[in-house]
């Protein structure tokens, strides 16, 4: 059987609706992969060694590894150039897209280096280590340490960590916990800001589908673009420069044309977002029962606007592509999450582990009354919870105040030091904005933070004006700079003194946003992590009850956002009774699916040429081409 790695290029996951002939369970740290799941990697077809996946002596697949900030890349060349998702560079292909250059519909390639788009605020960090630093992050804390003074401890040993592991390298680091505080880690980085687009599909074949696929089975979807890595003639980060050379990596991977079938050992190593594998039945409760339905209620009606005005304009389309995609993903991934959940009884469970908990936790005095604790402490939580959604996925949707806030701390000094860097950002911010599609979705968010948030969560200013809000919100909009490019650029044009104190610190615009600040820092966010610290500490030690209950269970830590191994095999999904879905998806249905009158169903015509001509070239497996599969990876 040979070995197939698809790194972090899962390219179909229905979450919680779909129960694969073989589950394999986790996502592991690589660091201790030798001890605890190489046996088991090897029994499923894995064929390299534990110092392959990870090492710090040699080159090893961890060095072709690329940590995008929130995706993952995978070196392929010995020159830099990596893959990635096709929403991971969405907003670099956004970017750089016009509508006399749509790259978003037609694609791009750079045909050499020259050619190369350079990208806004991205980057490309390898990691060169990571280790187990729980006793110096622990160190000074006693079980008589309270929880505020605990944290401070925490934090200051965190800090004096980190200054160690990139003191005079040039390296940045973080510590993360794993199994909610029983153990860190400490990561150290090599990050690269010189990255280059280099090959975008159009979007009708890198987004085929859109959100009307995402999350689902099955997919057809050409999920990748291109960058390359570029550093100095030392192989060291360097700042944009035409003089950087493509980087040279310690390790490059290679990729396979031959395919895949049932049964092949898949293996993922990646960036995973963030994963709450052990949460309490109550927090459960409240994600399906409360959280859930209002942020995806809320959403649907920001992506219906943005859709309308897309649908009507090509230049509003590819200004608004990127956010569109952003508020979608997740948008689609609740509605799974809840179908998954309910489908699969999911909080009954929970419930009956924790009766056992209690149970087998009753003569232990570290773990006797954690589950009731945690309940009592959720249901206190709640409220605040709301609020934060609400303050999160409401109040947050508003683009004007987001804007504003970035002058809230401006001085004259500052603006007369950092003006040119004011510019910049008020022009990137305006490039992409519409006001129209700002003042529509402000006001629903408001009128609806307004209905569902408790009035002690509400800024003084829209309570006074709740009854008439659209009116309020129109007269923000028709006297802030902030809503319009030619009055924002020429009040910074102004001399320092008159442009911070007479006009930008008086906007109103400003002034609703410090109003939010302000309730959001008194009301909510105080008890908000209060009590999440609280949880976080019950968590700690229901976590080592669960080791303790269970010791012949093998506990993953949740994922977040650090570098994790999945495995499994290539392997068929049964939704439901008398279905079957197939293990990959074929051209056959790209064509079926294929819709010129809808952009994302839109293939372009080269590929319907293609397909009828059968012409495959080597890309053909069997008479078709293959285009995704499905594994039993978590």
């Amino acid at each position: 059987m040979k070995t197939f790695l698809k790194l972090a290029t899962l390219v179909a996951v229905i979450l919680g609706s779909i129960t694969t002939a073989r589950a394999d369970e986790g996502m592991w740290l690589p660091s201790v992969i030798s001890h605890t799941r190489l046996k088991d990697m090897q029994d499923k077809g894995f064929k390299l060694t534990a110092e392959d996946i990870y090492s710090v002596n040699q080159a090893s697949i961890k060095d072709a590894i690329v940590n995008l900030g929130g995706c993952t890349g995978e070196i392929i060349s010995n020159k830099g150039l990596f893959l990635t998702n096709h929403h991971c560079g969405y907003g670099q292909i956004q970017f750089h897209s016009t509508v006399e250059n749509d790259y978003l519909t037609n694609g791009f390639t750079a045909m050499n280096q020259e050619e190369e788009l350079p990208t806004n605020n991205y980057f490309a960090a390898f990691l060169k280590n990571m280790s187990d630093v729980t006793k110096e992050v622990m160190k000074g804390i006693t079980r008589k340490t309270s929880i505020a003074n605990a944290e401070k401890i925490k934090a200051k040993n965190i800090k004096r960590i980190i200054a160690n592991a990139t003191k005079n390298n040039g390296f940045e680091a973080n510590i993360e916990s794993m199994y909610y505080t029983n153990q860190y880690f400490l990561f150290v980085y090599e990050k690269y800001d010189d990255v280059r687009l280099v090959v975008a599909p159009p979007s009708a074949i890198g987004n085929f589908g859109s959100e009307t696929d995402n999350w689902m089975w099955p997919r057809h979807t050409g999920d990748f673009t291109m960058f390359r890595v570029y550093a100095d003639k030392n192989n060291r980060p360097a700042e944009y420069s035409k003089d950087n050379v493509p980087y040279t990596p310690s390790y490059s991977l290679k990729i396979s044309l031959d395919g895949v079938k049932e049964g092949d050992f898949t293996f993922i190593y990646g960036y995973p977002g963030r994963t709450s594998e052990y949460l309490h039945s109550a927090a459960v409760e409240y994600i399906v029962e409360k959280g859930n339905p209002h942020k995806i209620d809320l959403r649907t009606f920001i992506l219906n606007t943005y859709l309308e005005n897309m649908k009507k304009d090509p230049a509003v389309r590819i200004k608004y592509s990127n956010k569109k995609a952003r508020v979608a993903n997740a948008w689609k991934k609740w509605q799974g999450e809840t179908m998954g959940i309910i489908k699969l009884g999911a909080i009954d469970d929970k419930k009956k582990f924790e009766q056992e908990f209690e149970k087998w936790a009753a003569n232990k005095s570290e773990y006797a009354n954690i589950i009731s604790q945690l309940q009592a402490k959720y249901a206190e939580l709640s409220k605040y919870a709301f609020a934060n959604d609400y303050y999160r996925e409401a109040y947050g949707a508003l683009e004007f105040t987001k804007f504003a806030g970035k002058f809230a701390k401006i001085t004259d000094k500052k603006l007369n030091e950092e003006r040119e860097k004011i510019v910049e950002f008020s022009k990137l911010h305006f490039k992409n904005y519409v006001k129209e599609i700002d003042l529509k979705v402000s006001k629903e968010m408001l009128m609806r933070y307004i209905t569902n948030v408790a009035p002690e969560f509400i800024p003084d200013s829209i309570l006074a004006n709740k009854d008439n809000i659209e009116c309020y919100i129109d007269n923000i909009f028709n006297n802030s700079i902030f809503t319009s490019e030619t009055k924002t650029m020429a009040v910074i044009d102004k001399s320092p003194d008159e442009a911070v104190y007479s006009v930008i610190l008086r906007d109103p615009a400003l002034d609703l946003y410090n109003s939010f600040k302000d309730m959001y820092n008194a009301q909510i966010k105080p008890e908000y992590i209060r009590l999440n610290q609280e949880i976080t500490v019950l968590y700690k030690f229901y976590m080592k009850g669960m080791m303790q209950m269970n010791k012949n269970r093998e506990f993953y830590p949740d994922a977040n956002s650090t570098l994790r191994i999945a495995y499994g095999k290539v392997s068929p999904a049964y939704p439901k009774d008398g279905v079957k879905y197939l293990h990959s998806s074929t051209i056959e249905g790209i064509m079926e699916k294929d819709n010129p009158n809808i952009y994302d169903y839109n293939i372009p015509q080269k590929l319907r040429d293609i397909y009828a001509a059968k012409d495959y070239g080597r890309w053909e497996v069997n008479g078709t081409v293959p285009v995704c599969f499905i594994a039993s990876n978590h």
